[in-house]
Parts: C-alpha cells; structure tokens; sequence
C-alpha cells in the first residue's frame, strides 16, 4: 500500500474536511483519503503513487490549495503558511472592527448625535462596509459557496447569506431611497449589522487559528532529542558516525552522560539510565549484561557495549511518534450543536422566503411585486443566521478565556464542548499525580552510637542525630549525580547543614556509593546503596524495617559504616532512608471531588503492583492499572471507551502522548513535555490538579450557554418568521430584532464570566 503525504491550505472547519476527502477520493487510483484538521495535512492511500499534479487540482476544484513534500520541508512549508494566515486573519479581523466601530458610531441612536457628519453619510458607510464585505469576508464567501457547490449547509453558508442580506438591502436603501419614500417607507441602512458581525465572526476565527498555531512543534522538538551521532566498533576501532547510517548489530560504545544512540541490547558493562523521557518514571533504571536500552534516554554512569536491534522507524522512540500522529488523525472533529440546526434552517428559511414571494405577488395587494419583494427579504432578515453563527463562537471565546485566568489553557474547542461529557478520567502517576521527583520521605536510626559523633553537637538529641546522619550521607552523595542521592543532598540543604570533605569517593553502578569522611584526624568508612551492596559487605539487614518502607513503594537506601569498635573490617548498618516520589497536595482534594460529582477515576503507571496500588490506596483510587509498559497506554484508554465511557487522560510525559492523543479530552500538566502538551487538547498551567475538576465545571457552564444561546437565536427567529410572512413587520424592524438576537446572544455568553469553577 502506497501513502502520501501532503498539506492543504485554508481549511477551518469540519466540512472542509469533508469537501476535500470527497474531492481527493475521485482521483483514479485512490483507495482512501484522510484529511487531518489539526495539523492541515491530508494523507491518499493508493496501490501505486498518485501524480502530484491530480492531487493539485483535486484540491484546487473545491477552493483549496494543496502543497506536495518533495524535499521533506513540508513541516516547515505549513508553519510558514500558518504564521502567514495568522498574520493576515489578523490584519482582517483589525480593519473590520475598526470600520464597523466607525460606522456604528454613524447611525446607532444616541452616539450618532457626537460623530462627523462624514460618519453619518450613507454613501460612506457603503465604502466602508463593502471593504469588509468583499475583502475581510472574501474566505467566507469561498467557503459558504464551495459549500453549497458539495449541497452542505454550515455556520459559512448562514453568516454569509444574513450578513449578505443585510448588505444588499443597506446597498438599496442607499441608492435607491425614492423607491421607499414613495412606497411611504422609512427605510435606514444597517451597513453596520452586517460589519460588525462579520469583524465578530473573524475575532473568534483569529482566536482559535491562535490556539493552534505552531501545531507539529512537539513532534519536531521530539525527534531533536535523538542523539545525532554513535560510536560504534568496527574492526575492533571506535569510531563516530552519523546516527541515520547505524544499522541493526552494531555494537555501540556509550560513555556516562551521553544519549542511547538506538533501541538495543546490552552486551557489556552496566548502568544506570534516565529513562524518564520515554517512561515518565523518576527513578534510573539500572541496567545489566542482556537487559534492553532505549533511544534517545540518558545514560548516567557506567560505561557499556550494546548491540543496536532497532534503528530508524522501529525504535520505541519513533513509534511514539508515530502512535501521536495517527491518534491525532482518526479523531474525527465534533459536529457542533449550530452546525446540525443550519444544515435544516438554511434550505428552510430560503424556501420560507421563496413561498412568501410567491403568495403575496398571487394574493397579495397592489402593488404585488414591492409587496412580495419587502415581505421575503423581511423573512430573510428576521430569519438571519448571525446570531447562531455568533451562539457558540463568543461561549468558546468567554469560556477559554475564564479558564485562561484559572490556568487552564484550552487549545482547542472540542476539548471544551467534550469535557462535560466525561464520565472516567485516567491519571498517569509520575509527575501527575505525583511530584515527579524523589524526595526523603523517612529516616530511621539503627544504631545510633555509629552515627559520627563530631556532627552530632553538644547533646544528643533526636534531631541532632538526623541531622549528623543526613551531613553524612549527604556529602558522600553530593559527588554523585544520581537523582537518590541528590535526593538525600537536597534534604540537607533543607536543613540548612554544613557539609563534610569526602576522600576516596567511589559509584558503584546499580548498587551505590563508597567514601571516607574526613574530619580532623578522623576518617570514618561510609557505603550508601542497596540490598545488593549491603551484600557485598556482608552487611545484615536483617529485622531493619526495610520490607515495610518498600511495600508502601519507597525505595530503600542503607548506609552503612565500618564499626570502629571492632577490631576486623566489618561494617555495620547505622539507617535506612526512605526515597519516594511524593504524592501532590491536590492529588488527594482533586481525586475526592472527581469521586463525589460520579467521574470514575483511574490510575495507570508502569510501576509495580504494590508500589502503585500502595498509592492508589491513599489517594482514594479504586482502579489502578500497574506495571502498563508506554505502548499500552494508548490501549488501555481505548479499552474503556469501547465500554461506552468518555474518557479523560491526564498525563506529562512522552509516554503520555498517544493516551492523551486517543483519548476523549486529552489533559497534559503544565510541568510535561511539550509533546504531552501538543497531543493535549487541554493544558494545566498552574499544574494544580483541582483544576481537573474546574475543565470540568467550565465545560459544563460553557456548553450551557452554548445551547442556550442557540436557543435563543434560533426563537427569536423561529417566532418572528410568520409574523414577517404575513407582513406584520418590516424589513427595519426586522434588522432590528436580528441585531437584537445577535447581542442577546453575546450578553448571555458574557455572563460566563460569574459561573464559578
């Protein structure tokens, strides 16, 4: 199967989408079409590769413009393209404003009295309104008529015909005035309905092409943090080669604080790699002869050879990649509430105008054909669609503003319209639900009278000895660069404590460290580490505590000191400190409120059982999905939507992206990557977790508003067209109710501002 990949410029809403998957599904060959609104890319599969000039002009014929990758700049193509657009839409929606401000100033009563008589000229409203109609109006226009050529009916095709209306009849009263005098008509133009509203629809236009503006950024950045060269050994030499010319079987040669070049598997030596770009977890994983390494993670200590298994494509890191892209792909856009009430109101109200024509020019009163004629445009106006057009544009607009002042940044609308029909949320637990940083959670003493005595002062008092304990560990610890140890040095600068000279310093990958406290003439013997080290100095720590501290998922380092009260070179056990990542403060508060309002709530990590269930347990979780490797993140969110669910993901990692892609609402903290924060249609801030519950709150009250706007709009329409039909009401007045249907609908959404969340 042949797939190209390409991007089309100028789309905006979901029946753009449509248009260009039906045009693209006519060219011979094609087998499938898929047109991406997120990222503006279209992708044909075909049994053999299609000409780029069909696909041109498949694109061109329905009012867009394709543009083929032929040098892998593509990426750089549509950013380019955004930035111009944005640059453009905002030029427009500024010149629109602005005129329609002066024109308002011109003919609204009560502030038309203070303008230039210039303002108050009809003929020059004309010249101002037509530059919006024509120039600022033009992409509606397009659309609404591309449209109407595919017989779909949307929010384009409703602003264009009322604001349109409203325009010629402005354009009529203006240089046909006899025609209404003589009929003894008092006719006014409402140049400024129709620019006013069309600047509106543009500023939320503007707004929303800024939220997703720099869409592909994360994926760039991601594919940046790959090392670009590797060592490899050949013909027993090491040599530096460009990453993209390493094939699987090469050995590899990585040094400490140098990037995995490639997926692979170790062969010799031993370490300790950061893998927390890829896995979210905190903790370095300790790696031995055999066990797997991944691309693009970083290697902290020891020095080994691997043997590369997955290169280009194949790595872990590149099918993350991949996973975000295509999940971002198949999330079909919402068909909004407006759009479903347009796609009938707009033939009806048409036909509604063409009846009323014909039944008044049959039955009606001299003279027939005025009569007919004021009679449908009365109908068209009454029945304008700007207020609908306007009903959830503002909701979004006011409503991603208010989470804006909460920390809530909404990158896109559908995640707000989404959000208040979420029933389940899952919560990554690294640096989600937890602080995503190791600190000392406990310190147990186990033989005091080992403790150094010259750090424990005058009296030997429980804090005194804490504190002669952490200036220990700590100052063997600050030589080394492992995030348990800079655990441990934290805490002492917490504490405020002087640190001591270390002599002799020595990491011992993947079990701990070794050094000699110098003070004075005083040398004292100190090894900080694992079970495993605790072992190889034949340390007991039999009865110490330890099984209870790891079942609570702590991790468990012992120090030890050589015993200077015996006479052989025996160490003995002095403390245990406790490690963990920390729970958040507003972990506990968010996941009891989610609880009380129904929203089931789900824990998902790759740690093991007892360590996640241990923290799942405190925070009130009843589901918790443990020992989940990154590639099944995805899979287990598509899980509960196939029981029905909405499903919410919250998550901060790379790990987190093709979950929080798929997922319903998509919900990335703050303190993530920025490709958790891309796949995100919604991100936190201030990293608060109660602000889960407020995207919640706020999209309920925004999607409240949203259908009482619509309801709104769509009744003071509905009750007002038989009136016009039976011409109880003129074309004025008619404006007049449209104009007034419009800032009913922008005074509710103001009130959005009051809803507490």
């Amino acid at each position: 199967m042949n797939k190209q990949t390409f991007a089309i410029k100028g789309m905006h809403c979901a029946s753009c989408v449509y248009i260009n998957e039906k045009a693209l599904k006519t060219i011979p060959g094609v087998i499938e079409a898929v047109v991406n609104l997120t990222n503006g890319k279209a992708t044909l599969s075909s049994d053999a590769p299609i000409e780029e000039n069909k696909i041109i002009d498949a694109v061109k014929s329905v009012g867009y413009q394709a543009m083929i990758e032929n040098d892998g700049t593509l990426d750089e193509k549509i950013k380019i393209e955004k930035k111009r657009e944005l640059k453009d839409l905002k030029i427009k929606v500024v010149v629109s404003l602005f005129l329609g401000a002066l024109i308002v100033w011109g003919s609204f009563p009560g502030i038309m009295d203070f303008a230039p008589s210039l303002f108050k000229n009809f003929y020059f409203q004309f010249v101002l309104a037509t530059i919006v109609q024509l120039w600022a109006g033009r992409d509606l226009y397009r659309a609404a008529i591309s449209s109407l050529r595919h017989r779909i009916a949307n929010m384009d095709t409703l602003v264009v015909i009322g604001t349109t209306v409203a325009f010629l009849y402005s354009i009529f009263v203006t240089f046909f005035p006899k025609f209404f005098m003589d009929l003894k008509i008092e006719a006014m133009p409402y140049f400024d309905v129709s620019t006013v509203i069309l600047g509106l629809i543009l500023l939320g236009r503007f707004l929303e092409a800024q939220a997703k503006a720099g869409t592909g950024e994360a994926i760039k950045k991601l594919i940046g943090l790959q090392a670009k060269t590797a060592r490899v050994i050949r013909n027993n030499k090491e040599i530096d080669i460009s990453i993209d010319e390493v094939v699987a079987g090469d050995l590899i040669r990585v040094r400490p604080g140098e990037k995995i070049p490639v997926d692979g598997i170790i062969i010799e030596g031993e370490s300790a790699i950061d893998e927390s770009m890829v896995t979210g977890e905190s903790m370095p994983s300790s790696k031995y002869k055999g066990d797997t390494v991944i691309g693009a993670t970083m290697n902290k200590s020891g020095s080994f050879v691997y043997k590369a298994t997955k290169v280009g494509k194949d790595t872990l890191l590149a099918q993350i990649i991949k996973l975000v892209e295509e999940a971002q792909g198949s999330k079909a856009p919402i068909q909004r509430l407006a759009d479903i009430i347009s796609s009938y109101f707009v033939p009806i109200v048409i036909m509604l105008a063409i009846g009323t024509f014909v039944g008044w020019y049959l039955f009606g009163s001299n003279p027939v054909f005025i009569n007919a004629m004021l009679r449908s445009i009365a109908v068209l106006i009454i029945a304008c669609p700007c207020a609908m057009g306007l009903a959830t544009p503002t909701a979004i607009m006011v409503g991603t503003g208010i989470g804006a002042q909460h920390g809530i940044l909404i990158k896109d609308a559908e995640s707000l319209e989404t959000a208040h029909k979420v029933n389940t949320i899952i919560f990554d637990k690294t640096g989600t639900l937890t602080k995503g940083k190791p600190e000392v959670t406990d310190i147990i003493l186990i033989n005091k009278n080992l403790i150094p005595k010259f750090f424990i002062g005058k009296q030997k008092t429980e804090k005194n000895l804490v504190s002669a304990l952490l200036i220990t560990t700590a100052s063997i610890e600050k030589l080394s660069e492992h995030p348990l140890g800079e655990a441990i040095v934290k805490k002492a600068e917490e504490e405020k404590l002087v640190l001591s000279e270390v002599e002799g310093f020595k990491s011992l990958t993947g079990k701990g460290v070794t050094g000699n406290i110098k003070y004075q003439k005083s040398n004292i013997k100190v090894i900080l580490g694992n079970k495993k080290l605790m072992e190889n100095f034949d340390v007991s720590i039999h009865q110490s505590g330890h099984e209870k501290l790891e079942k609570e998922g702590k991790t468990v380092v012992f120090m030890a000191v050589k015993n200077l009260f015996l006479t052989t070179n025996h160490y003995s056990l002095v403390a245990l400190l406790a490690i963990a990542d920390t729970i958040k403060e507003s972990a506990k508060e968010a996941i009891l409120a989610l609880n009380k309002i129904g929203i089931e709530t789900v824990m998902i990590t790759g740690d093991n059982e007892a360590t996640a269930t241990a923290i799942g347990k405190k925070l009130g979780i009843k589901t918790v999905l443990a020992e989940v490797i990154p590639q099944d993140k995805e899979r287990e969110v598509k899980k509960f939507q196939k029981e029905g669910k909405v499903v919410a993901m919250v998550g901060d990692g790379i790990n987190d992206a093709p979950a929080l892609a798929v997922a319903d609402v998509g919900i990335a903290m703050g303190s993530g990557t920025d490709v958790a924060i891309e796949a995100a249609g919604i991100t936190l801030v201030n990293k608060n977790l109660i602000s889960v519950v407020s995207t919640i709150k706020l999209s309920k009250q925004t999607m409240k508003t949203i259908k009482l706007n619509l309801f709104w709009a769509f009744a003071y329409n509905v009750i007002l067209i038989p009136v016009a039909m039976m011409g109880l009401i003129s074309p004025i007045l008619a404006s007049g109710a449209m104009a007034f249907s419009s800032i009913s609908v922008i005074t509710n959404s103001l009130l959005l501002k009051r809803a507490k969340i």
